[in-house]
């Protein structure tokens, strides 16, 4: 199992739910949406979400991208 790291490219706000999609092996816009569906529903979920972008790590460069630096 892989950890979960927030992905230097393809994130919008904090790269939490692009983390967790690449994760759970789905797509980034449909973790966003989950989130989005889930935030019209009673909880914590907003609060959980800022707790993620603080507690989890920024993808290593070069880690999860096919680029080449030059």
């Amino acid at each position: 199992m892989s950890a979960i790291t927030r992905p230097r490219d393809g994130r919008l706000i904090g790269g939490v739910c692009a983390g967790l999609a690449r994760r759970f092996g789905m797509k980034a816009r449909t973790m966003r949406i989950i989130f989005v569906l889930s935030c019209l529903l009673p909880g914590p979920q907003f609060l959980i979400y800022l707790a993620l972008w603080l507690l989890l790590p920024n993808e290593k460069p070069g880690a999860g991208s096919a680029r080449t630096a030059w």
